[in-house]
């Protein structure tokens, strides 16, 4: 079993030294300080189709336990070819536009609630940055619902949260990394908003 200690490092680096780990290992522990890297990791087997477990967990340290199975390489291709051509939306601001930010404002919650009558649907919406903070606005996250709901991933950059004290707020979206984020910009169309 592989193990790997990466307490203290910062986002993106423990996911991106568990999903070398994971490439080439059986078994890989991970040992992370947050519960926000336990979820990037969590949420980076479950992509890679490994089983993944929280082993122990506690304020300043959290073991997380990979375990690839016979077919989590063919799977992991799987979903790779599913998400081939797929638009990404890049939204990194919480207005639209460089004009009056009042109107800015405006303009995104349009766009936002245009989107989910747009044919086809983006495959996932990535928010950084002060983007994040829309994932908190009441009127616009009814919206984020709507697409959610219809099977547009949303992603929110766990480093902005953080970053603006979201934590306890966002309802809507899953918490990212920027190992995550990279991923997707660098497979897919990205339209930046």
């Amino acid at each position: 079993m592989k193990e790997i200690d990466a307490k203290g490092l910062a986002c993106p680096k423990p996911v991106v030294l568990a999903k070398k780990a994971i490439s080439s290992n059986q078994e890989v522990l991970v040992i992370v300080d947050n519960q926000t890297a336990a979820s990037n990791l969590t949420k980076l087997g479950k992509k890679m189709g490994a089983e993944v477990s929280v082993v122990e967990e506690s304020e300043t340290e959290f073991r997380v336990m990979f375990k690839k199975s016979k077919n989590s390489d063919n799977q992991a291709a799987d979903s790779k070819d599913k998400n081939d051509g797929a638009k990404v939306y890049l939204i990194a601001e919480d207005t639209m536009g460089s004009g009056e930010r009042e109107l800015g404002q405006i303009l995104v919650k349009g766009f936002i609630s245009t989107i989910k009558e747009l044919d086809p649907l983006p495959k996932r919406i990535i928010f950084i940055n002060s983007g994040v903070k829309l994932a908190v606005k009441e009127d616009i996250v009814s919206y984020l619902k709507e697409l959610a709901d219809k099977g547009v991933e949303i992603l929110l950059c766990g480093t902005c949260v953080d970053y603006y004290g979201l934590q306890e707020e966002v309802e809507i979206g899953d918490i990212s990394n920027m190992f995550e984020i990279a991923d997707n910009l660098n497979r897919e169309e990205v339209l930046r908003i």
